[in-house]
């Protein structure tokens, strides 16, 4: 890269922290006063912010004003915590405000888990809910240490005020900056909605070609329902047929392929499908993802593989991508992938929002109080703030939404059945909040891998 180059994304770099840093809409009044953190004549600590502490104060930061804002370490305790919190007036219910930090972090390890910044909304004082609201986090620059934390936040219809804490959580040995902090009032966001379909459909005594009509029936139909995206199942060129694996195995792009995405294109749609992919001297079972141009999108290999699919010889694959389409982030995962938890919570901190599932397998509704498939999907769902939209073989197809209820099922009927949703959404556990803001920050990988 030339000299020039760099010089240019360095420039870029600071241009957008400045940005950031100055929250970002500088046209909109700062309901946050002193966000600078800048000491008056005669003060020790700046005002109107306070400190918070925790019970056991052994645990707490060290937290003092430095030239540009907050410094604040635990070394050399690593599970430190603290932050400043001041109370904000002048909210109003049902309008919507962005919220920005802007910190560095001095260490090593540059985490940007260190801080958040929660919002806490009030009626007359007190809280709407215990949790509050975190905001997501993003880091603008690879160049530097500079972290953002940015949303965009609806505040609940009978809010008057709220509480906005700077956290600072476990900073083991790393101290951090906070440089500003801005809540401003802004636009509703825009509901981003989104019709899902799935389907049910099990031929018998059929073909593959014959199946292959089937299921592109299936998308004329959601097509024909205007729905953004459909669901079809595992391998549908298999199923029901009698076929073995070496008669439906074949590349991609190819027959199957180009036909699911000619009935994509032709009904303006986005697909999810099984199918046998043949890649060399291997075969692999393959989602695909088709976009409203029947383009192919992207692709998934299953990983976790049964001894139906492994003792034929299929390869497993190794990876967990998501796709981004215009409507959100989705990923493929396909049948026995969902009995592993790991699936659905390696995809949703890759950003999927929506996870289909092409499955052989059922979602059969608990019996003799044992947890079946309906169940495992549903919890999968809430475990990781996702929908979750199977297209099975046996049960029910289903739509289900982050808080695990089923917006859609197929109940036993073949066909087709689909849900309007809004991606935008956010809905709050009682005592934890959003579970999508707040899960990831609390998860303790490093613990994980010691087994």
């Amino acid at each position: 890269m030339s000299m020039r180059k760099k010089i240019v994304i360095v420039l870029s770099g600071i241009l957008l922290l400045n940005a950031y840093a100055s929250g970002w809409d500088q046209d909109k009044e700062n309901l946050i006063q002193n966000p600078n953190f800048k000491l008056k004549e005669g003060e020790t600590f700046p005002s109107p912010w306070s400190i918070w502490k925790p019970l056991w104060e052994s645990a707490a930061c060290e937290i003092q004003p430095v030239e540009y804002g907050l410094q604040i370490r635990s070394h050399p305790r690593p599970y430190a915590v603290g932050g400043v919190t001041q109370k904000i007036k002048n909210i109003q219910g049902g309008h919507a405000y962005n919220f920005f930090v802007h910190y560095l972090v001095q260490g090593k390890k540059h985490s940007s888990d260190i801080c958040l910044m929660r919002v806490t909304w009030l009626k007359d004082n007190r809280k709407i809910h215990p949790a509050g609201m975190l905001v997501a986090k993003i880091r603008p620059s690879l160049y530097t240490a500079d972290y953002h934390l940015h949303d965009r936040l609806i505040a609940p219809e009978e809010t008057n005020g709220a509480i906005i804490s700077l956290e600072v959580k476990w900073t083991k040995g790393e101290s951090i900056i906070i440089k500003s902090a801005s809540v401003a009032k802004t636009d509703l966001p825009k509901p981003r909605k989104v019709k899902i379909g799935t389907v049910y459909l099990r031929p018998k005594n059929s073909t593959p070609e014959k199946n292959l009509k089937l299921f592109c029936a299936q998308v004329d139909e959601a097509g024909k329902l205007g729905l953004d995206i459909v669901c079809l199942g595992e391998v549908i060129r298999m199923v029901g047929t009698g076929a073995a694996l070496n008669d439906v195995a074949e590349p991609i792009p190819g027959p199957a392929s180009r036909k699911i995405g000619e009935t994509a294109q032709r009904n303006n749609l986005w697909v999810v499908v099984s199918l046998a992919e043949k890649v060399g001297d291997d075969v692999f079972n393959t989602g695909v993802l088709f976009n409203r141009q029947g383009n192919i999108a992207g692709k998934y290999h299953k990983v976790h593989l049964p001894r139906e699919e492994w003792k034929k010889g299929v390869t497993p694959g190794d990876t967990y991508p998501v796709f981004l389409t215009d409507f959100g982030t989705v990923a493929i995962e396909i049948c026995y992938d969902w009995f592993f938890p790991e699936t659905e919570g390696i995809f949703a901190r890759r950003g999927a929002e929506i996870i289909f599932a092409p499955t052989w397998g059922n979602t059969l509704p608990d019996e003799d109080g044992c947890v079946n498939g309906e169940t495992t999907f549903r919890v999968r769902a809430r475990d990781n703030g996702v929908y979750m939209v199977p297209s099975v073989y046996s049960g029910n197809s289903m739509v289900i939404d982050p808080m695990g209820r089923i917006l859609a099922s197929s109940n036993g009927k073949e066909g087709l059945v689909w849900a309007e949703v809004d991606l935008n959404k956010r809905e709050t556990l009682k005592w934890v909040g959003h579970w999508r803001s707040i899960g990831p920050r609390h998860r303790m990988p490093h613990t994980y891998d010691k087994y």
